[in-house]
């Protein structure tokens, strides 16, 4: 597989560096295995549907989009609080 060019900041390139060799990788073999583990937003709408789909079958969940937002807002307030914000 040919290898690419990406071009960041000397900073992130020397933080990635100590988490790779702290795990006992390259730089290289860290950002491959990095990329496996991480989803396209497409992967996450799909999975998404998936799990939705999944819970309406098993019990009926179908929030409206209301619904929806409220317990957006809801997760968004916890975890600001449980940041400390």
């Amino acid at each position: 597989m040919p290898d690419a060019n990406v071009r960041i900041p000397e900073e992130a390139k020397d933080r990635l560096a100590a988490i790779a060799a702290a795990e006992g990788l390259s730089l290289r073999a860290y950002l491959a295995r990095l990329a496996e583990t991480l989803l396209t937003p497409a992967e996450r709408a799909e999975r998404a549907a998936k799990a939705l789909a999944v819970l309406t079958e098993w019990n009926g969940y179908a929030p409206t989009a209301a619904e929806e937002q409220d317990l957006d807002s809801e997760l968004d307030r916890r975890l600001a609080r449980a940041a400390g914000q």
